[in-house]
């Protein structure tokens, strides 16, 4: 009950700070102009400031929305613009709001329309109003303070999720039931093909090395995340002989950068999810379209399916969302399943 008491309270209160706001100001530019606390055009100037405060508040919250899942180096990118075209719009809405009232307002006190330019210029100053720039400076502090604040607790939370998904990639990777198989195909590698044994043991402890080295970083290149996936997969093919292929169709992979470990997951839910046989082998497809790492299968559902939470791909998609600003796109047909990882650019 509480936390409902908190969530209506909330746009209450921001409701009533930005009534007093423009009050004040409507007050604060008739007495600019007479000389007096209160005059009856104050209540045209509320009025005024009232709309166009409502318009530029849903622009004001467009940007935040925006900006907010945004990380420090594209809020450097892309703020000076985004906030330039604000000043524009707010320049332009708060002087068709001002013009527009003050207009009305000849019309009700019967003044002579032709000497309504001469007074918007003389009078009002709307659009060379010397006060206009602290309203702009104070809002820019404002918009900035806050914005800063949310990348800090962004950024804060996002460390805290690498952590939890590092620490979760290794429980992954270095669980009894990985260590049990790959052990046990190990044991009997080496009484029958020592050669293959040997190459066995380097794959397994580069999957790890990767996994160590690589899981706290923020990007790699996609080659060296590549040559990770045909190591894991490596272990697979030994123990499932035909029953997985791995098809890698991506040219130039030194080039891009993308997010560590992000393609094993996607693999590991592939053949967690599917059946895979000789005779019907589960199929996993690499390629790059659109500045996006395609990672796809073919459907073949067990007949009782796994449990998962999603968690995996939920902390993924977290991930993906704050370094690249974009979207994980997850895509399932009858016949495949695919998920689209972009690339860090």
């Amino acid at each position: 009950m509480k936390t409902k008491k908190k969530i209506s309270e909330q746009p209450l209160l921001t409701i009533s700070l930005g009534l007093i706001s423009c009050a004040l100001t409507a007050i604060y530019f008739k007495w600019s102009q007479t000389g007096k606390l209160f005059v009856p055009e104050t209540i045209l100037v509320f009025a005024v400031m009232l709309v166009a405060g409502i318009i530029m508040a849903f622009l004001a919250w467009r940007m935040m929305k925006y900006f907010s899942n945004k990380s420090s180096h594209q809020l450097v990118k892309q703020m000076i613009p985004a906030v330039i075209l604000f000043y524009v719009a707010w320049y332009i809405v708060s002087n068709m709001a001002i013009t527009i009232g003050d207009f009305i307002w000849f019309l009700i006190k019967g003044y002579d329309v032709s000497n309504f330019i001469t007074y918007m210029f003389t009078v009002e100053n709307v659009f060379i109003n010397p006060d206009l720039p602290k309203f702009l400076l104070l809002f820019t502090i404002i918009f900035f303070y806050i914005l800063w604040r949310k990348s800090i607790l962004r950024e804060q939370k996002l460390r805290e999720e690498n952590l939890i998904f590092q620490n979760q990639t290794l429980k992954d990777q270095i669980n009894p039931h990985f260590l049990f198989n790959s052990l046990n195909t190990l044991s009997s590698l080496i009484n029958t093909q020592t050669e293959i044994a040997e190459l066995f043991i380097n794959r397994l402890s580069s999957i790890y090395r990767y996994i160590l080295e690589n899981s706290p970083k923020d990007k790699v290149s996609l080659q060296s995340e590549l040559t990770f996936i045909n190591d894991y997969l490596f272990l697979y093919k030994i123990r499932d002989e035909d029953k997985i292929q791995l098809i890698i169709d991506v040219k130039d992979a030194d080039k891009y950068e993308i997010l560590p470990v992000s393609l094993q997951l996607l693999i590991e839910n592939a053949i967690k999810h599917n059946i895979a046989t000789r005779e019907n082998p589960l199929i996993i497809f690499i390629n790059l379209k659109d500045q996006f790492v395609v990672v796809k299968n073919n459907l073949q559902k067990m007949a009782t399916p796994l449990k998962s939470t999603k968690t995996g791909l939920k902390n993924l998609g977290e991930r993906v969302r704050f370094m690249t600003g974009k979207e994980l796109v997850i895509e399932e047909t009858k016949d495949d399943y695919s998920v689209k990882v972009p690339l860090i650019l």
